[in-house]
């Protein structure tokens, strides 16, 4: 690592020098139009080239597209992101030098590559993340088909641990950790360690009744029996408050695997989703299973599963937009 760096600062090092005797030399020569043009483009192009060193190895800033992280981190704002604080990536996208002392700790919010993002081919990959770097963030060429902004990166926190099982319950989270024999739910666990109390629910525990019934009357619909479903269930669905407009997708996937089970036992992939739900998401070494805290509505772990610490590339460190929420942001 250490060569890498020298090898990069001796680069520089030349590069500026050069730099200099050329600036010096032009300055000798008469000004014209051409050449003041050529002045702005070439210190253009020398702060964009560093902004994207910067960038790549150093520190990186980074836009929250998405309510994952509320109210940790709110849509719209910026943070900074330690580049290298697991190990120096080569380049976006690419293989990580990466250090036996840099690891990734729990509770930590970390940003990673996506597991679910579609490539768009790796020169497009490549551009689009040179033109946001060298944009401080400003600018992201890369899109959904539908105009959205397609996130390359996903910004979560470090929750399950290699060796850790977690169990998710009505929304809530059980951790097991490595070398234990037991569930403990994560508020507690958050409680004994000593950890953030970001993470947290939205969805009142009232309203799960009524959404496992939605689930449950998917399954029947499935199967075109819907008409067969018991009163008992559309009852509960009918009391769902459908105003509340949040949704657990994870519960209601789980739930109708279990329902599907019950109505087709020989349907081997609702029986093997089930049970994987219940069993929990156990994380193997070298892995992270990251969360938003916004547990109700996030993308993360809960559907990709864990993650390697060779696609982690960076951690969130410090919130410096909107001026008036500007904070230091740690695991502890």
């Amino acid at each position: 690592m250490d060569v890498f760096l020298t090898k990069i600062e001796n680069a520089a090092s030349r590069y500026l020098t050069h730099r200099k005797r050329v600036r010096a030399y032009n300055k000798s020569k008469p000004r014209t139009l051409l050449r003041e043009i050529w002045s702005w483009i070439d210190a253009l192009i020398f702060a964009v080239f560093w902004v994207i060193i910067i960038n790549q190895f150093l520190f990186q800033f980074f836009l929250i597209p998405t309510p994952s992280m509320v109210s940790t981190l709110n849509v719209g704002d910026r943070v900074a992101v330690i580049k290298n604080a697991y190990g120096t990536e080569l380049y976006p996208g690419g293989k990580k030098i990466s250090s036996a002392s840099r690891k990734v700790e729990r509770d930590d919010i970390i940003t990673f590559y996506n597991p679910e993002y579609t490539s768009k081919g790796p020169v497009f990959d490549l551009l689009s993340q040179i033109v946001f770097m060298g944009t401080l963030s400003l600018v992201n060429i890369d899109r959904n088909p539908d105009g959205t902004v397609a996130e390359r990166l996903y910004v979560k926190r470090a929750v399950g641990m290699s060796g850790d099982t977690v169990r998710f319950e009505d929304g809530n989270v059980f951790i097991e950790p490595a070398g234990t024999d037991g569930f403990v739910s994560e508020d507690e666990f958050r409680k004994e360690n000593g950890l953030s109390s970001g993470p947290h629910r939205s969805v009142d525990m009232s309203l799960y009744p009524g959404l496992d019934a939605y689930a449950d009357l998917l399954a029947y619909q499935d199967y075109g029996i819907i008409s067969l479903a018991p009163a008992e269930i559309v009852d509960r669905y009918e009391s769902l408050d459908k105003s509340t407009n949040v949704f657990d997708m994870y519960e209601v996937e789980k739930e109708k695997a279990r329902m599907t089970t019950l109505i087709d036992p020989s349907d081997m992939a609702a029986r093997s989703a089930y049970n994987a739900a219940e069993n929990g998401i156990y994380v193997p070494e070298g892995r992270i299973l990251p969360l938003g805290d916004n547990r109700d509505n996030s993308r993360d772990g809960r559907y990709f599963g864990p993650v390697s610490e060779d696609k982690i590339n960076g951690r969130v460190v410090f919130r410096f937009w909107p001026l008036g929420s500007i904070s230091v942001l740690s695991g502890k």
